[in-house]
């Protein structure tokens, strides 16, 4: 005697089976933001600060709180300006600083998608209240582990 399958079960099982290994694992194990990747540095001693508090103007974003030995600081810039202006405070001494910069989308890999870059115009603006000096090393903002800028106070 002959077993009799359902020919939708003939159907849906195959179908199944051809789902099932045709996904592939989507896991994002990459950075996926940039950020501009700030050192400071002791003009004498070339320590980071004893404690920095860094935050946006013009918006409510405090980006650190009065953090000790930040090396480097993430600064994150708005990819849908061309410039941003941050506050920053270090050792208790407020100084503000502009970055003028252009954006440009990078895709990363299939499974993260896309990021903006940035590329650094000008040297970056600021006052002179504990920011001796600006140098500026890498003008490109990745998401690689790159240092942009080096800030000496």
């Amino acid at each position: 005697m002959r077993k009799f399958i359902p020919e939708s079960l003939l159907i849906i099982l195959p179908g199944t089976i051809l789902f099932l290994l045709s996904c592939t694992a989507g896991s994002c194990f990459e950075e996926t933001e940039s950020y501009l990747k700030a050192s400071f540095y002791n003009n004498t001693t070339l320590t980071a600060p004893d404690s920095l508090t860094l935050y946006g103007l013009n918006t409510d974003s405090l980006i650190y709180n009065n953090t000790a030995s930040v090396q480097p600081a993430l600064i994150p810039l708005n990819a849908s300006t061309e410039s941003c202006t941050f506050g920053i405070q270090i050792n208790g001494v407020t100084d503000t600083i502009e970055f003028q910069y252009s954006s440009y989308p990078h895709l990363i890999s299939k499974e993260c998608g896309y990021t903006f870059y940035h590329q650094l115009d000008t040297l970056p603006k600021f006052t002179k209240h504990i920011i001796k000096d600006i140098y500026t090393g890498n003008k490109t903002i990745t998401n690689l582990n790159v240092e942009n800028i080096r800030i000496f106070y």
